[in-house]
C-alpha cells in the first residue's frame, strides 16, 4: 500500500472531512480513502439505480403532468380520414 501526504489543508475542508467521518462512523483515514475513491467514480453512493438523479432531464412526469398532457393533446390522437386522401 502506498501513502500520501496532503499539505496545507484548509480549516473548512478539515472540518468537513471530520464531520463526514463522524457521520459515517469511520476514522479520518478511512473517510479520506472513501472520498478519494468516490471522486474519480471508482465507487458511488447509490445502489446502482441512479434514475432519480436524472429524472428532471428524462421526462419523468407526475400523474398530474401526464393527465394534463393527455387532456391537451386529445385532439391530436384523432385521425381525420380526409387528411389521408
Amino acid at each position: 500500500m502506498k501513502s500520501i501526504t496532503i499539505y496545507d489543508l484548509d480549516d473548512s475542508l478539515d472540518a468537513l472531512i471530520r464531520e463526514k467521518a463522524k457521520e459515517e462512523g469511520l476514522s479520518l483515514n478511512g473517510t479520506v480513502k472513501m472520498l478519494l475513491r468516490k471522486a474519480p467514480g471508482l465507487e458511488s453512493d447509490s445502489t446502482g439505480d441512479r434514475r432519480a438523479e436524472f429524472a428532471e432531464f428524462c421526462g419523468v412526469w407526475s400523474k398530474a403532468d401526464s393527465a394534463e398532457f393527455d387532456r391537451t393533446t386529445r385532439d391530436l390522437r384523432k385521425v381525420d380520414p380526409q387528411d389521408w386522401q
